[in-house]
């Protein structure tokens, strides 16, 4: 190791002790003769101190450092003076009276100061997101995010579920957002789709004995942007078979209650409430409702059940799936299916919290006639299914187990968790609202040579 310590260790506990540390010079004080730098990693940061008799050589290349330069320093670790300790930092009673310095690496001057509260657009972040990276408040939303993955991933593991990858390149079946299209090589006039989620997999994996899989997943859509949408995002998914809805719902409020302990030191009650879609509109205009005021507390918590199982497209003069079609109906309401698709109601649920949809999931059909009736149903043609789906309703003929499942936003719930805005600030690279990333110049011209391999032409745009 080149160091010795890392910039957030050093204490009073370590005053007298020969330390070597390195990372990134920050700000920059002279005092007359002194020269005071703040050094910067990861962990924190830690005032080194140039003083001339005693920091000998290493005092003369202190006057050609600037900010973001990297360093390794090697000093003696020293009380600071009264009325310079900063409580405020972890190493604020202590300095380091440096001995020997080395410039690792210079810097050109930063395009904007490496502050929490900046004045800059976020395209210029964005296209220099290594520096926004090293912002502080930035940071720790990912440490915050290494915590809440890990979490996730013990709690999942204690409760018996496998941790599986489905496919990237996978079949597309568009229902609902655009897919995003992978053009085949080998197959030319061919495409793979990016998946909008494992959906399908996943029941697979039921009807495969796998009986709890979860999956931190990489999803995509090819949707208009917002500040809670990205192209590619990340959801917690996850299935279960020989369940009900109660089953999930306690999974997942136990869940919710370790991360809000663990992350955000709030004691949640459990259960949540739970409301029907048709109370929740009337009386509160939405099917997202914020029971902050209503419940008395801060991160509240209610489920939406009982949505209906369709609705209906007046452009196209016939019925759609409200959530996805896969989706099982009431078992009380099967009957209506023939002449009241309208009076359906679901087994589908969402969590809600603060008037944000976290996510949705479903007790999901596991019956082959009853998949092919809602395929009916929503216009999709026995041809058509099969073209389609015919993988999973073949697999239902090998005896398909009672499943369902969940799946919630892993971003817009690391937003909410470090208390910010937008999902943008959660994701290491993420795109503009014009589906574009500042920092790579994706997307991008390919040569011709890659179209020719793919059979493809481009249509130029004037």
């Amino acid at each position: 190791m080149l160091r010795t310590n890392t910039c957030g260790q050093l204490n009073s506990n370590d005053i007298g002790k020969e330390v070597v540390l390195c990372g990134w010079v920050g700000k920059r004080r002279d005092h007359g003769k002194l020269i005071f730098v703040d050094i910067r990693d990861r962990q924190g940061i830690t005032q080194i101190v140039f003083i001339p008799k005693e920091s000998g050589g290493a005092y003369q290349k202190a006057g050609d450092l600037r900010s973001e330069f990297v360093i390794k320093i090697k000093g003696q670790v020293n009380p600071r003076p009264k009325g310079t300790i900063n409580d405020k930092i972890a190493t604020g009673q202590i300095e380091v009276l440096v001995k020997e310095l080395e410039i690792l690496n210079p810097s050109l001057t930063p395009p904007f100061e490496i502050e929490d509260e900046l004045d800059v657009t976020e395209e210029m972040r964005l296209k220099y997101r290594y520096l926004d990276l090293r912002r502080r408040k930035i940071l720790n939303s990912f440490i915050t995010k290494h915590k809440l993955y890990t979490l996730i991933r013990n709690f999942l593991d204690k409760e018996g579920f496998l941790d599986c990858e489905t496919p990237i390149l996978t079949k597309s079946t568009p229902e609902g957002a655009r897919d995003y299209l992978v053009p085949s090589r080998l197959n030319v006039g061919q495409f793979y789709a990016l998946p909008q989620s494992p959906q399908l997999f996943k029941q697979i994996l039921m009807v495969s004995g796998f009986e709890r899989y979860y999956q931190i997943a990489k999803c995509f859509r090819d949707e208009d942007l917002r500040a809670d949408r990205q192209p590619e995002f990340t959801q917690l998914d996850l299935e279960m078979s020989f369940v009900d809805e109660e089953d999930i719902f306690v999974l997942m409020e136990k869940m919710m209650q370790l991360i809000f302990k663990e992350i955000k030191g709030v004691d949640l009650k459990i259960p949540f409430p739970r409301i029907n879609f048709h109370d929740a509109q009337h009386k509160y205009g939405s099917d997202k409702p914020d029971l902050r005021k209503e419940q008395g507390e801060e991160f509240a918590f209610v489920w939406v059940i009982d949505f209906p199982l369709f609705k209906y497209n007046n452009e196209e003069k016939r019925w759609e799936s409200e959530h996805h079609p896969f989706t099982a109906p009431c078992a009380e309401d099967i009957g209506l299916l023939d002449t009241a698709p309208e009076k359906i109601r679901s087994r589908s649920y969402d969590l809600v919290l603060n008037g944000t949809e976290l996510g949705s999931g479903s007790i999901r059909i596991h019956n082959q006639q009853l998949q092919e009736k809602i395929f009916d149903i929503i216009g999709l043609e026995k041809e058509e299914a099969a073209r389609r789906f015919g993988f999973l309703l073949d697999a239902f003929e090998f005896g398909a187990p009672p499943h369902g499942g969940f799946a919630f936003g892993m971003d817009r719930l690391l937003a909410i968790l470090s208390g910010q805005e937008s999902i943008r600030e959660v994701i290491l690279f993420p795109k503009t609202s014009a589906g574009m990333c500042p920092l790579t110049g994706a997307p991008s011209d390919v040569d011709d040579k890659q179209l020719r391999e793919l059979g493809l032409n481009v249509k130029k745009h004037k």
